[in-house]
């Protein structure tokens, strides 16, 4: 996930090629279901360097009340605010043949 900065990956939506998409496949239903899962796989790995990275910065206190504001934490998450989105990664991902995938009932016959 080291490579988040320099993704090629839209921050906004980009309208995509089906017949580009679904060319691996010949399923769209196969090659969007391929993709999401992708795309859950990279949201589980940015949840958890996020969450690392505001550990660092924590600060604990007994009262529920009190509520610390901690510049570097708003800093760290401002910053993957403005990240592209799992799915827009998974999407570039799978357009670029970076995701290895094989069909089971396939490799079966």
């Amino acid at each position: 996930m080291n490579d988040l900065k320099n993704s090629k990956a839209p921050v906004s939506t980009v309208t995509i090629n089906r017949n580009e998409f679904d060319s691996k496949t010949e399923n769209i239903y196969e090659a969007i279901s391929i993709s999401a899962k992708r795309a859950i796989q990279i949201n589980a790995e940015i949840k958890k360097e996020l969450l690392e990275k505001l550990e660092e910065f924590a600060t604990y206190s007994d009262s529920l009340e009190e509520v610390f504001e901690n510049k570097e934490q708003i800093e760290v998450s401002k910053f993957y605010e403005k990240l592209p989105k799992p799915h827009a990664l998974a999407v570039m991902e799978w357009l670029e043949d970076k995701i290895y995938y094989r069909n089971t009932e396939k490799d079966e016959q």
